[in-house]
């Protein structure tokens, strides 16, 4: 059996694998994907807020946050990372207004989203603590959504899920507001393997118990969302998600902007895999199931980009030695046999991993607000999202390995 035949029947198999891995994870859980169990008790929060350069919309999160439903919100925490312009005044000019909202400076720039939250870790006295992000809205009754989920023994943190704000702006936005609703739906179903890999940014509580046990984030860590979820779980705590608690985040409008935010999750995903190595195949489902994979899809994903550039320089090749040598032979470089369509094995394996690719992104969709229709996107919509993400992934992931490996360690656009 040829190399070529063997790669694609191995990208088959794991497709349908995970495919049907997903499938039977929610038939067996569907009651309990939108559940957000009531709490029994208001225990105090508080929410930390990083802001940097942020003057003209830290107002509008600041009003935002405030109108939670949640009557354990005791303060809001917005520590400036040394911004340039007039963020620190407006934060200061906030909390003077609102009793809760609390202004705070780090002593220095730190250039990352774990300085200012590190430092508004030492002002949080509450037993629950939450963070967002100063271009995240999170719905009034998100929080109680989600501080229910906290009452489960051994449970330590819990997260939202986060719909685009921004998603008809251009057709990235677009691709963004549906890989949004299906990376919701994915994370909601790890957890029923305890499996879920990222408390995102724009809104996430934990214990305080924990954030004193894993010391906080990680200041070298480029995702350090990320970092904290791999090093609570490592600490033998679960974590949860909760899909009723909607979150609404501004995403990058320009091509430029959305690679150099994923050049940063992909290279903190590495730095995390690589903190976490010596966990592989061991401590639980960290070990047994997410380090492996955060693998696997690399290795595809690299593997994948290496076979196509090999199948395309193979092709533009046997192009150029067909015409040079049908010139020299004073041969026809064009013939009816040009135009016939024969497609091969290799054509039916990838239009098939195609197909389980759109067969599950609907498939998200479809159950992603439990009701039976596609959430509001065309298949126009749903199709550019497959193709780009197809064609961008690789090449961005294997210059995230790139990166990593040249120590690259800057923030970039969020």
């Amino acid at each position: 059996m040829e190399f070529l035949t063997v790669l694609y029947l191995t990208y088959t198999f794991i497709a349908f694998y995970f495919l049907t891995l997903h499938i039977l994870i929610y038939l067996q859980n569907k009651s309990q994907v939108y559940a957000a169990p009531k709490y029994t008790k208001v225990k105090d929060l508080s929410i930390i807020l990083p802001c940097y350069n942020d003057g003209k919309n830290i107002g509008k999160f600041i009003e935002n946050i405030l109108k939670t439903d949640y009557p354990g919100l005791k303060k809001v925490i917005i520590v400036d990372d040394y911004s340039e312009d007039d963020s620190y005044e407006i934060i200061k000019k906030y909390a003077r207004k609102y009793p809760k909202v609390e202004a705070y400076r780090v002593p220095e720039h730190t250039g990352r989203a774990a300085g200012p939250k590190n430092y508004g870790l030492k002002y949080a006295n509450t037993e629950l603590i939450g963070f967002s992000d100063d271009d995240s809205f999170p719905a009034p009754n998100a929080i109680s959504k989600m501080v229910g989920f906290l009452e489960e023994e051994g449970v330590g943190g819990v997260t939202s899920r986060v719909f685009v704000k921004n998603p008809k702006t251009n057709f990235l936005t677009k691709s963004q507001s549906i890989e949004y609703k299906v990376m919701a739906f994915t994370r909601k179903l790890f957890e029923f393997i305890e499996s879920i890999y990222v408390t995102n940014g724009p809104l996430s509580i934990y214990k305080k118990e924990v954030l004193d046990k894993t010391g906080g984030f990680d200041m070298k860590n480029l995702t350090e969302d990320i970092e904290l979820t791999w090093n609570t779980v490592s600490k033998g705590y679960k974590v949860r998600m909760c899909i009723p608690a909607v979150v609404r985040s501004r995403v990058p409008e320009t091509v430029g902007q959305w690679f150099r935010q994923r050049i940063r999750w992909n290279v903190g995903g590495i730095q995390t895999v690589a903190k976490y190595r010596k966990k592989f195949l061991q401590c639980g489902m960290l070990g047994l199931f997410i380090m492996p994979f955060f693998t696997l899809s690399w290795i595809l994903g690299i593997t994948g980009l290496f076979f196509l550039a090999y199948r395309f320089f193979n092709f533009i090749l046997m192009k150029f030695l067909v015409a040079k040598y049908s010139v020299a032979a004073n041969v026809a470089l064009i013939t009816t046999d040009s135009f016939t369509l024969n497609p091969s094995i290799l054509f039916f394996f990838g239009m098939l991993l195609f197909s389980l690719g759109l067969t599950y992104t609907f498939t998200s969709l479809f159950y992603s607000r439990g009701q039976a229709k596609i959430i509001g996107h065309p298949i126009r919509d749903i199709f550019i999202y497959s193709i780009f993400y197809l064609i961008m992934y690789p090449p961005l992931l294997l210059t995230a390995f790139y990166k990593y490996a040249r120590g690259y360690n800057e923030w970039g656009t969020r």
